[in-house]
């Protein structure tokens, strides 16, 4: 459903509850000193873990080599701030030769409504996915497979804190108001991964997304980088 002269419509505004007219404005950007605070704490914090992690960061492309076929590292387009697309960063967890076709299928289904999301247990995995090799489950599981977009985060492509990165093929199928999830830069953990993750829905993923964007502040995101750890460790709503 599209917005009539910048403006949501009303079946839009139902639909996810908002109380503005307006969209939200998708490259205003934020004040100077939280964008600068922030960019701090995101090279701080990002170029603290890598050196702090480094050698877990080795062993991981070492185990992936060694359990199949291809490069240690995935690269893919997804979609940030301002619609923009970059290129993410993370350990590969399938086989160099998976076929995405299925992945884009499902994900297409789930945003329009025609697919329960992985029988309550996964939002964006398949129930059964015989791409993933066995290193690739294990460090699903333990989200390790994540930790190489802490070098995106550095490039400034993404933040600490942030929605999902999106891939091309969802945002194709995104009514209007999805995109407001684009107001901010995506981040490596977000309000939605510390709120259950994939037990969610794709539209209750959209909204938390939306509402991070609306409430954004500096105290919300150190609160979310506190609660992150522990729905690691409690693997609550891991693949």
């Amino acid at each position: 459903m599209l917005a009539v002269n910048g403006r949501l419509s009303n079946s839009d505004m139902e639909a996810h509850e908002l109380t503005h007219e307006q969209p939200l404005d998708r490259t205003a950007g934020e004040p100077l000193l939280p964008a600068v605070a922030r960019r701090l704490l995101d090279l701080v914090v990002a170029g603290t873990t890598i050196m702090l992690f480094s050698p877990l960061l080795i062993a991981v492309a070492i185990a992936i080599r060694i359990d199949s076929r291809g490069p240690a590292l995935f690269r893919q387009r997804r979609v940030g701030y301002a619609e923009r697309e970059f290129t993410i960063f993370k350990f590969r967890s399938m086989r160099s030769d998976a076929d995405p076709g299925g992945h884009r299928d499902y994900v297409t289904a789930l945003i329009k409504g025609r697919e329960a999301n992985g029988g309550k247990e996964n939002l964006y995995k398949l129930a059964v996915d015989d791409r993933i090799t066995p290193i690739g489950r294990w460090i699903r599981r333990w989200s390790l497979d994540e930790l190489p977009q802490l070098f995106n985060v550095i490039a400034g492509d993404m933040s600490l804190v942030g929605p999902r990165p999106a891939i091309p093929y969802e945002v194709a199928e995104y009514p209007s108001w999805y995109l407001d999830r684009f107001a901010v830069k995506p981040g490596l953990t977000g309000l939605w991964q510390v709120s259950g993750r994939n037990e969610r829905t794709y539209e209750e993923m959209v909204r938390l997304d939306i509402e991070y964007a609306e409430r954004r502040s500096l105290l919300l995101d150190l609160s979310i980088l506190a609660r992150t750890p522990f729905t690691v460790l409690a693997r609550r709503g891991a693949a």
